[in-house]
């Protein structure tokens, strides 16, 4: 009768032995700068959402993130890196949600990403705008659907790339408005701009960032927005769905680690992070951008993930849409 006794305290001292070393494990995290992977060209308006955030992160964590864009291949090198590193929580990749919700879904070799990568939380969230040019007949998006019901596949939609969430978004847009649209896709936003100024391309669906210079131009013209929005770029945009019901997605940041790394560590990530979002500084910076500080824990971006991956997983299919 003695003996189960004798067992548990003995287990009990073994964990009590053990606390001060998880204690100093964690205490210790970080131990040296955080390398940060940004799936985007410098510049981009994710690269400068996560150099802002990193720095504001810094202040509680008392060390640096340092940044390396990684562009190109669809996001694809970038989501590699961060899987390959090693799990200690000092590789993480700052994206948006279409690299992690929609690219993994158009390899070839589908795998789980989220058995590859860790979610730590999000930070920020933002509708895409639709765009037209400024000098061009559509003054809404009722006119852009009332052309493409008159000339059906002859209103051109561009976007930055195959698979990528504005492409989507026009494909769900078409679907849902009940018109045929024909997709141009670019290999970068520049370009894209160029054309819709001059009126070779009617429409785009992308972040305020990529758009806010030519809106006040005038040289194209902002004729609503994918969901609600509190920030002061895109005050006075209607909603879209409002002429489409139904008709709603919204792009988000987040970051990711690679799998497996200590939950005291996606904490210790995670709690920075709220106390970032709290820093008036960085919620100016964010608002500028058009984008809403919108804060998820690391379980609940998983169900996110999880929800928007069947969503864009039918637009695809829907689609048929394949990278070259």
């Amino acid at each position: 009768m003695n003996f189960p006794m004798h067992f548990s305290r003995r287990r009990v001292l073994s964990a009590a032995a053990l606390l001060p070393l998880a204690a100093r494990a964690q205490a210790s995290y970080p131990s040296k700068p955080i390398r940060m992977i940004i799936p985007f060209a410098a510049g981009g308006a994710t690269d400068v959402l996560g150099r802002d955030l990193g720095q504001a992160m810094t202040q509680s964590l008392g060390q640096s993130f340092v940044v390396e864009n990684m562009g190109g291949g669809a996001g694809v090198p970038a989501l590699n890196t961060v899987a390959r590193a090693a799990p200690d929580g000092h590789t993480v990749m700052f994206c948006a949600s279409g690299n992690i919700t929609a690219q993994p879904l158009l390899s070839k070799n589908r795998v789980d990403i989220l058995s590859q990568v860790a979610p730590v939380g999000m930070v920020a969230s933002a509708p895409h705008v639709l765009v037209v040019n400024g000098n061009g007949p559509f003054k809404s998006v009722a006119d852009l659907i009332a052309y493409a019901k008159a000339h059906p596949g002859e209103l051109n939609f561009a976007s930055a790339g195959v698979g990528g969430l504005a492409h989507l978004g026009t494909e769900l847009f078409a679907r849902t408005a009940g018109i045929k649209v024909t997709h141009i896709p670019y290999k970068g936003a520049a370009q894209v701009n160029t054309d819709l100024m001059s009126g070779q391309i009617q429409a785009i669906f992308g972040t305020m960032p990529s758009f806010i210079g030519l809106i006040s131009r005038g040289a194209i013209r902002a004729v609503g927005i994918t969901a609600p929005s509190k920030a002061s770029p895109l005050k006075g945009l209607p909603l879209i769905s409002q002429t489409v019901p139904g008709f709603t997605y919204s792009t988000w940041n987040a970051i990711f680690a690679p799998a497996r790394t200590p939950a005291a560590s996606i904490a210790k990530l995670y709690e920075a992070m709220q106390i970032a979002a709290r820093n008036p500084t960085l919620a100016h910076r964010f608002d500028e951008q058009g984008v809403d500080i919108a804060l998820a824990s690391p379980e609940e971006l998983r169900n996110l993930v999880r929800k928007e991956s069947v969503i864009w997983d039918k637009v695809i299919k829907d689609a048929r849409i394949e990278l070259n």
